[in-house]
């Protein structure tokens, strides 16, 4: 895993945008997969934090081996704009009472690709109770919408709850924790969708042009801080172009 492969994907997204963000991949409709199962061909990433264990992308941080700070494995292959994306998520913290947060990085960009560091709009996980499947952006304005909540972000950036998607208890209440969940996220102009096992947690429509993102990279996340493993399978998306 090369760094000069981030510098191609930063390159990569100013010839979009030049190019009125085309679609970074096909035009057939179906899903796509994104990761081949058995090792990380198309991922660029740190390589003392991620690997490939059991059929599935993992991240994992040790007290030997901890993550300086916040950093991603980034899918090299193009980037995304208005998509429609699957895939199955497990956390497990290094000791029982530990933290353990990741998430899926889309519409992003390369901010530190000295340590694969990305900024943008993330769909949130963890091993807690509270910001699975929330709408957090990275390095940027924070949490744009906490489970549950149908907001709309005002074109002055003020963020306004509409409405509710359901009950954030009975969404977390059907999570996982320790093993497998779906995830399911949606965008398609500036309106963003967060589903977990089937349970739609969030709802945005992101009104503020200055910091919309509408198309940049796609990454999985590993966290600062204490001992974890995120691990990602099942990885598929289509274009909604």
């Amino acid at each position: 895993m090369k760094q000069k492969s981030i510098v191609a994907i930063a390159f990569g997204i100013v010839l979009l945008a030049s190019a009125g963000r085309q679609s970074a991949f096909g035009q057939d409709g179906g899903f796509k997969p994104l990761f081949n199962g058995k090792d990380l061909t198309g991922w660029d990433g740190s390589p003392d934090l991620w690997s490939v264990q059991d059929g599935a992308i993992t991240g994992e941080t040790t007290k030997e081996k901890p993550a300086k700070e916040n950093t991603f494995l980034i899918w090299t292959n193009g980037v995304v704009a208005d998509f429609e994306l699957h895939c199955k998520f497990k956390l497990v913290a290094g000791d029982p009472s530990g933290f353990a947060n990741s998430g899926i990085q889309y519409r992003s960009r390369v901010v530190k690709p000295s340590y694969w560091v990305v900024a943008g709009y993330q769909a949130d996980m963890e091993n807690g109770k509270t910001y699975s499947g929330i709408l957090y952006e990275e390095k940027a304005r924070g949490i744009l919408a906490n489970r549950g909540e149908k907001v709309i972000v005002r074109a002055n950036g003020k963020k306004e709850v509409v409405g509710s998607v359901g009950s954030a208890d009975k969404i977390e209440a059907a999570i996982k924790k320790g093993d497998w969940n779906d995830y399911v996220v949606i965008a398609k102009g500036n309106h963003l969708t967060h589903q977990i096992n089937g349970m739609l947690t969030i709802d945005v429509t992101d009104e503020q042009e200055s910091q919309a993102a509408k198309s940049g990279i796609l990454a999985l996340q590993l966290h600062a801080g204490t001992a974890m493993r995120a691990q990602f399978k099942d990885i598929q998306i289509k274009s909604l172009k």
